[in-house]
């Protein structure tokens, strides 16, 4: 694992290698071990180096035999020994022990193609100093970043924003238009970030640098085929095969691993199958969002070891901007705190741990997914009329049983899911907004194109193929990545293995989701692993008492001082922003999410572009 930037460009050599050396030192909490670069007549590779496979001699950049490509990589490639295995055969001479290797001589071996047999987490760099084209890559769901800028002749990138902003040819400018969506999805949707010129390379992607241009590629698409005569038991067995095959997969290294552990089914399996023997878990002082008791409770059973944390309100809110520091992009999801001090904790004991992120997406776990079936007893009524309900409904002042149930029956679920959070409106963010974003895309504009490509599927299926696309990159990956790294800590995420998506992609909507339970195989599956009370529970995630807070006058005044200032000054209509903060304070509504999603921004803004 590491973190790895550079950028193609000609010019002094002394001032090239020294900006080389500055970017990576940026980014120098993704490998503190060691360091690597390679200054060129064209191009300039960095990496740190966070030591985990081929520890004694796996120091990049690496070769080819020839010493025509040269790789910078940051991940971990699973398959590696067996793909090392079939190189050999073809006549490759490998050096090292490291998955590294695999890439450079797979990708003189296939091209591009060898995208196509990786399974693992990956953004690399392979440069050819013959042909003097630059190849970048990212793996398939996004689970490790890439991002660039493309300044004149010069091509900038690196795994984080910040390596790229210490490049002398980039200059630090806010990009406004972001802004409309991330108020909309609470993370910015877009492939453009916050930072003007800077882009982030989109999962499944590849990138191609040659005579000044650049070329961008889709290497995989999710792709669906459901076997509608599945039995459920055919999707236990399916599930289970390759659920302990990629655990088993993930479990290669030569330094010592742990497990992240909530009260939850998706780290619990993982615990469970894994059978690392040191787990991880925080708890809150507020009692009603605290699980730890039930981490321990499993390890208990499990002879397992758990070392836990508590975290206090007043530790929440310290954290909070050095969460905002490792991220580098505003992500208003009020776990992303909670996450900072389990990576902390995790990392004064191990350099790798298995946590059990995108399980959710794949089997159908999170707990909307079952509105559709809700809805089944309107879906028979015309349209229009349901849409004329649900208008009335709107227009109505106060809140009852039922209303919020009526106005989702007159929507299509292009209307009304763009992800797991949908915190304002397009129209709400244009009273929120001061200066011209009508030619802002809604987010229904945004997620058209994903909803086009599976406009097919049932409405369950485009809720996850949305999730997928937007909430698993924007939210749960970036906030894993960069958090963890924060604390040079590598995570590890079994449910995010290509085969295991393949498997999943074939289980029938009827054997995911169901009227009693979600992800419905997945958690009969896990019966074989788990006590019943554990594979039965249902989703939680972080809770956090944010409602409560921002009702107490210590916090409000807080986000007060935010809400007034010369930022939201220049941005919003501080009289609106003042009028949601007070409205929640006096317990009219709860609108929590929507103050915390302005807040980080705000917050991000200043610590960025104020001082």
């Amino acid at each position: 694992m590491c973190g790895i930037t550079g950028f193609l460009g000609c010019g002094d050599f002394d001032k090239r290698q020294m900006t080389l050396k500055r970017m990576a030192d940026r980014i120098i909490k993704r490998g503190p071990d060691d360091a690597g670069y390679y200054v060129g007549d064209d191009v300039a590779l960095g990496m740190r180096r966070l030591s985990i496979i081929g520890v004694d001699n796996g120091k990049q950049p690496i070769w080819n035999e020839e010493r025509n490509l040269v790789l910078v990589y940051n991940g971990e490639i699973y398959n590696y020994q067996e793909l090392k295995e079939e190189l050999i055969a073809k006549g490759h001479i490998f050096v090292t022990d490291t998955d590294s290797e695999v890439l450079i001589h797979g990708y003189e071996e296939y091209g591009v193609e060898l995208l196509q047999k990786l399974r693992g987490m990956f953004g690399f760099a392979i440069w050819d100093t013959v042909k003097k084209r630059l190849f970048l890559a990212r793996d398939m769901f996004g689970i490790k970043p890439m991002f660039y800028s493309k300044q004149g002749e010069e091509l900038i990138f690196g795994s984080e924003i910040k390596s790229i902003l210490e490049h002398p040819s980039v200059k630090k400018e806010f990009q406004e238009k972001v802004l409309p969506g991330y108020l909309s999805f609470q993370f910015n949707p877009l492939e453009e970030t916050f930072f003007k010129g800077i882009y982030q390379l989109l999962p499944a992607h590849y990138l191609i640098w040659e005579d000044g241009e650049i070329q961008i590629e889709k290497y995989w698409n999710i792709e669906f085929n459901f076997k509608e005569d599945m039995t459920e038991q055919e999707a236990v067995e399916k599930l289970e095969k390759v659920m302990l095959d990629s655990v088993e997969k993930h479990k290669i290294s030569d330094v010592e691993m742990g497990s992240f552990l909530s009260g939850g089914i998706d780290s619990s399996f993982l615990a469970a199958t894994s059978t690392l023997e040191k787990t991880y878990s925080v708890g809150f002082e507020w009692d009603s969002c605290n699980e730890t008791e039930l981490a321990q409770e499993l390890c208990d059973k499990l002879g397992m070891q758990n070392t836990k944390k508590i975290i206090t309100t007043d530790e929440y809110w310290a954290g909070v901007p050095k969460v905002i520091r490792a991220l580098d992009e505003p992500v208003a999801d009020p776990s992303i705190i909670p996450l900072y001090y389990l990576c902390e904790l995790a990392a004064k004991d191990v350099k790798v741990v298995i946590s059990g992120e995108g399980s959710d997406e794949l089997f159908g776990g999170y707990n909307v997914y079952q509105t559709p079936i809700a809805l089944g007893p309107v879906d028979k009524l015309p349209m229009g009329f349901r849409k004329g309900v649900k208008n009335l409904m709107q227009k109505l002042p106060i809140s009852f049983k039922g209303k919020e149930y009526m106005i989702r029956a007159g929507q299509t679920i292009e209307e009304r899911f763009i992800g797991n959070a949908y915190v304002f409106h397009a129209d709400e963010v244009q009273e929120l907004l001061k200066g011209d974003h009508h030619d802002a895309k809604t987010p229904q504009e945004i997620t058209a194109p994903f909803y086009e490509a599976v406009h097919d599927m049932d409405d369950i299926t485009k809720m996850q193929y949305i999730d997928m696309n937007f909430w698993l990159r924007g939210d749960i990956l970036r906030k894993s990545d960069h958090i963890s790294m924060a604390h040079s800590l590598e995570v590890r995420v079994p449910y995010l293995d290509r085969c295991v998506a393949e498997a999943a992609f074939t289980i029938p909507t009827r054997l995911r989701v169901t009227p009693h339970d979600t992800k419905h195989s997945f958690r009969r599956m896990a019966h074989k692993f788990l006590p019943p009370e554990t594979a039965n529970r249902k989703k939680l995630g972080f809770p956090v008492p944010m409602k409560r807070w921002l009702r107490e006058d210590e916090y409000y005044s807080v986000v007060y001082k935010k809400f007034t200032g010369k930022t939201a000054a220049r941005y919003f209509h501080r009289k609106k922003l003042v009028e949601l903060l007070e409205t929640h304070k006096k317990g009219k509504k709860d609108l929590s999410r929507k103050i915390w999603t302005i807040y980080m921004f705000l917050l991000w803004y200043d610590m960025n572009f104020e001082g």
